[in-house]
């Protein structure tokens, strides 16, 4: 247990000595929060993500799995008419611990290729994408305590020759307090090589990262769940995180969340369902975040538990 802290409080001061230099990191796809559930709660889902989802959030929870097989299918409608989903299986092997893969992809509209002489267009189009394809592994250290992390593949294609390659690892440790539901955890994410484009040299967006969530009301058939987080990435200032989620008899989820000191996200709110079709539990989520005067962002995601 304190050995594993250890690992993550000396690799969190890579991220902390950094100085804050905005723009100088690439993949910054990998920043945006996959899930509507988490994002519903201002991306404050550290302490609480579980099943495939947690690969990105919290690959150590995977280990707290309660059914054999969790996978998720992510999508976000971001800026311009670009697409952003995530895909993930997470498999509990009892004793032997717990494995998952994941796939996050980042796709361009169609665009035109434009240069000085012809600026509306050659006739040529492309298309640009970011892609993570991570594998992950988490056990549980006690019967409170899970350690875990994912091994990354990044590809970056811009344009042509416009390609790099890079690898990451993240790595976490989930802590159940046992009192009231409160989960705590801690993440560095994204720790890996840089890619180069022409003559600059671009680090990984890489995050040390807090969460702590309990209940704050609890009866027989609904509950109000609280969630605080920290992000401190290596390119900007630390963000703070706060969430709300209020749950009907297992079956109804409501949330809503707020980011404190984002440049451009503020508010954000959303709903769930969990519901069982042919003895499988299925859940069903959407999210709308609010960035400012760039507009909303919504999100929706299936999840299947069996």
């Amino acid at each position: 247990m304190i050995r594993i802290y250890k690992i993550l409080l000396v690799l969190s001061t890579v991220v902390y000595g950094q100085y804050e230099r905005p723009g100088s990191t690439s993949a910054q796809f990998l920043k945006i929060d996959i899930s509507p559930a988490a994002a519903a709660m201002g991306g404050s889902y550290y302490s609480i993500a579980s099943g495939a989802t947690a690969l990105y959030y919290n690959p150590a929870a995977i280990a707290s799995m309660e059914k054999r097989f969790d996978v998720v299918f992510n999508k976000t409608s971001w800026f311009a008419d670009i697409d952003h989903d995530y895909s993930a299986i997470a498999y509990n092997y009892g004793r032997y611990g717990s494995f998952g893969l994941l796939l996050t992809r980042l796709i361009t509209d169609e665009m035109k290729v434009r240069t000085p002489m012809q600026p509306d267009g050659t006739g040529e189009t492309f298309f640009a994408g970011s892609y993570r394809l991570g594998f992950g592994y988490a056990k549980k250290m006690t019967d409170r305590v899970n350690f875990g992390g994912t091994i990354n593949y990044i590809f970056i294609s811009l344009f042509r020759d416009f390609k790099q390659e890079a690898a990451t690892i993240e790595l976490s440790a989930d802590y159940d307090v046992g009192v009231r539901g409160m989960r705590f955890s801690m993440k560095i994410g994204n720790f890996g090589s840089s890619v180069k484009f022409v003559n600059e040299i671009y680090e990984m967006p890489t995050n040390f990262s807090f969460g702590l969530s309990g209940l704050i009301l609890e009866s027989e058939n609904n509950y109000l769940l609280g969630s605080s987080s920290i992000n401190k990435p290596n390119d900007g200032p630390p963000i703070g995180l706060i969430g709300l989620e209020y749950g009907l008899n297992k079956m109804i989820f409501l949330r809503g969340g707020y980011n404190l000191g984002h440049s451009t996200a503020t508010w954000s709110a959303g709903a769930g369902v969990k519901f069982n079709v042919s003895n499988q539990l299925i859940s069903a989520d959407i999210s709308f975040s609010d960035y400012s005067s760039l507009g909303i962002v919504n999100r929706i995601g299936l999840n299947l538990h069996f």
